[in-house]
Parts: structure tokens; sequence; C-alpha cells
């Protein structure tokens, strides 16, 4: 009885530590956890050899045997996509009309780096790349999406005299009407102590009238009869 009690617990106890340890892998790292690391859109000039990033992040580290990894073509997000790389145990170009043999891996496995370069590049290059990876045992397959423009000319640099002009002249107004204000101001308030001045004036003629009537009455009054 005591033997089956104890191999009990040893069963229990190591399928305990089972559990523990898959629960550690799992938090350690998740289902989701691989990410694909692509920019989403490169501008390529037309004729130039142009390189299309792309890397992934995963817990698990690369098994040659199991890794997986596609890259593909679309025009549009509605257009079918073409397959041009592939690899299945070793790097495979894939024959396509539209890039020939432009299309080279420029990548490195051991760090997780899944970059093409795309020689001589050409108008009808425009269009959407996709990047799939699948690294077991992650269970997820992980896709990055790159929208990739091409140009027949490079953007004109941006000319800052224009910007400095504009600056200047909306800088130059503002002056003007803040001095504008500042004369209109200083007129105003001039013209209210002229105002101020004037009343006071007038105010104290008034006074000196009503003070020299005053003094004529007294002495008027003041007068006796005999006098007059």
């Amino acid at each position: 009885m005591s033997i089956l009690l104890h191999s009990g617990k040893t069963q229990w106890a190591s399928a305990l530590k089972l559990s523990c340890v898959a629960l550690v892998i799992f938090l350690a790292c998740p289902v989701t956890s691989m990410d694909v690391l692509v920019p989403q859109q490169i501008n390529a000039l037309n004729g130039t050899n142009v390189r299309i990033p792309c890397a992934f992040t995963s817990c698990y580290k690369l098994d040659p045997s199991k890794f997986a990894m596609n890259w593909t073509y679309q025009e549009t997000l509605n257009s079918t996509e073409e397959m041009f790389m592939t690899y299945k145990n070793r790097i495979t170009p894939l024959k396509s009309t539209r890039f020939g043999d432009r299309v080279v891996f420029s990548g490195n496995l051991e760090k997780n780096d899944l970059s093409i370069t795309i020689s001589d590049v050409q108008l009808t290059d425009d269009g959407i790349y996709n990047c799939y990876v699948r690294n077991p045992p992650d269970r997820i397959q992980g896709h990055g999406t790159i929208q990739f423009n091409v140009l027949t000319e490079l953007p004109p640099p941006r000319d800052s005299t224009i910007a400095v002009a504009i600056g200047a002249s909306v800088g130059g107004i503002l002056a003007l009407l803040i001095l504008s204000m500042v004369v209109v101001k200083c007129i105003r308030r001039h013209k209210n102590q002229e105002l101020i001045s004037d009343e006071q004036k007038m105010e104290e003629e008034g006074k000196v009238d009503g003070e020299g009537g005053t003094e004529e009455a007294t002495k008027n009054l003041c007068l006796l009869p005999e006098d007059m």
C-alpha cells in the first residue's frame, strides 16, 4: 500500500513539474511571439538596385529543416499573389516573367534576416511585396507587407527661400500692425489728455469768475446809503 502511495505521489510530483515547466515556457514565449519587421513603404528610383528588408523575431531558434519562407508580389491588394522566392531547406528563386533573374536573396538566416535585392528596378516592379515566415514550433505564420513605389525621378529638394520670404513678409506685416496700433493708442491718449486739460481750464475759469462776482456783491452790500 505504501509503495502505491509513493508511486502516486511521484507521478503527481512529475506531472506538477511538467505543468510548471510548460507554464514557464508559455509565459516566456507566448503563441503570438513571432514578429515580422518590414518598412511600410519604399520609394525606389527607376534603374537602380534596391534592397527590400525583412526580418523576424522569435523565441525559438531557426531550424533549417523546419523553417519556411515565401516572397510574393501583387500589383494591388485585390490582385493575385505571385510567388518569386521560397525557402524549404534552401533558398530557391522561382521563375518569374516579371523579375527574371533580377531578384537575389541578400539576407542572413543566422540573423533572422530574410531581405532581398532587386537589380535594375523597372516601372513594372511597382506594387506590394509580401514576406511570409514560418518558424516552428511557433504556431503562427508571420507576415510583413511592403508598398514598393518606383519613381522616374527623385522629388526636388525643398526650397527654404520661399518659406523664409513668406515668414519675413508675415513678420513685417505683424510688426506694422503692432506699430500702427501703438501709434493710434498714443494719439487717442494724447487727445484725451488735451480734453481733460481743457475741461480743467474751463473749471478754473468758472471758479475765478464766480469768486469775482461774489466779491463785487459783497462790496455793494457794504456801501452805506449816504455813500450811494
